[in-house]
């Protein structure tokens, strides 16, 4: 069962969500995600997903431990990287979210656990392979999904987007 959507009740503000990744096109995303934030005073939300590893002797020694850690210090230093971004081109201060987990079903949760999450705003890489990882593993899901998702293009400039957002 989905938790219904909340954001544009009484009390409430909607949030644009943006996935933070290394993605050469993640950046388009989030300007447009800002810009839209900005224009509209919707609040925005970046999203870093650690994905679970894969290794056997990992939990011995507190290895699993320290990568963990390393892990999730390497996620905040791309949300602030982003953040940093966001304030600088439009002064909108985002809430930052680390999550753990396979990353269809870590977005899942963060929508479901946050009501006032209304849109889910991506970026289309530009290379000869496709949509880019993120875009083509979401396809598969996003018709199920609770809210709308917005692909950026990946090729728009800044100040393409500023126009469109």
């Amino acid at each position: 069962m989905t938790r219904k959507r909340e954001a544009y009740q009484s009390g409430h503000n909607p949030k644009f969500m943006v996935v933070v990744d290394e993605s050469p096109e993640c950046d388009r995303a989030v300007v447009f995600a800002a810009r839209r934030a900005s224009r509209t005073g919707h609040g925005l939300q970046m999203l870093a997903v650690i994905e679970p590893s894969v290794g056997d002797g990992q939990a011995l020694f507190g290895v699993a431990d320290v990568m963990r850690a390393e892990a999730h210090a390497e996620a905040r230093a791309k949300l602030d990287a982003a953040a940093d971004r966001t304030m600088k081109l439009v002064g909108v201060e985002p809430e930052l979210v680390v999550r753990e987990g396979v990353l269809a079903d870590a977005i899942l949760a963060q929508i479901e656990d946050d009501p006032d999450v209304a849109i889910l705003i991506l970026a289309a890489g530009t290379g000869k392979d496709g949509p880019g990882p993120l875009v083509s593993s979401l396809a598969r899901t996003a018709g199920s999904y609770p809210i709308p998702v917005a692909i950026v293009p990946g090729h728009l400039s800044d100040d393409e987007i500023a126009a469109l957002a």
